[in-house]
């Protein structure tokens, strides 16, 4: 009987950890531009966003926060559903849907103004 329980509950955590193996959530990248007023082939327009905040909000409430790495990429786990997205001014887009099960790419665009 003690034999069988033990394996029930092994069971059981096996489950549960696949579960948080698959969860869902939000991945990408963040970059800013332009960071120059012409572009060309060895000054690109375009440049990653390091340390930037990224919050998402559900229900006014926010369900998580994020810091872009050196690189702009972010990764964040979140229940599905949509959210409002909170970062700099002039970030696009502003709201992000997310998928039971899967990470899903959603890069942000940070217009910096420059003309």
């Amino acid at each position: 009987m003690r034999r069988a329980a033990v394996l029930v509950v092994l069971g059981f955590s096996l489950v549960s950890s696949a579960g948080a193996t698959t969860g869902s959530g939000l991945f990408g990248v963040v970059m800013r531009g332009p960071v120059t007023p012409v572009c060309t082939a060895e000054s690109p327009c375009d440049a990653p966003a390091a340390g930037v905040t990224l919050k998402f909000l559900r229900g006014g409430v926010v369900a998580g926060r994020v810091v872009t790495a050196r690189d702009g990429t972010y990764r964040i786990a979140l229940r599905p559903g949509v959210y409002a997205v909170q970062g700099p001014k002039r970030m696009m887009p502003l709201s992000a849907k997310v998928v039971a099960g899967r990470f899903t790419r959603l890069n942000f665009a940070i217009d910096t103004g420059i003309r």
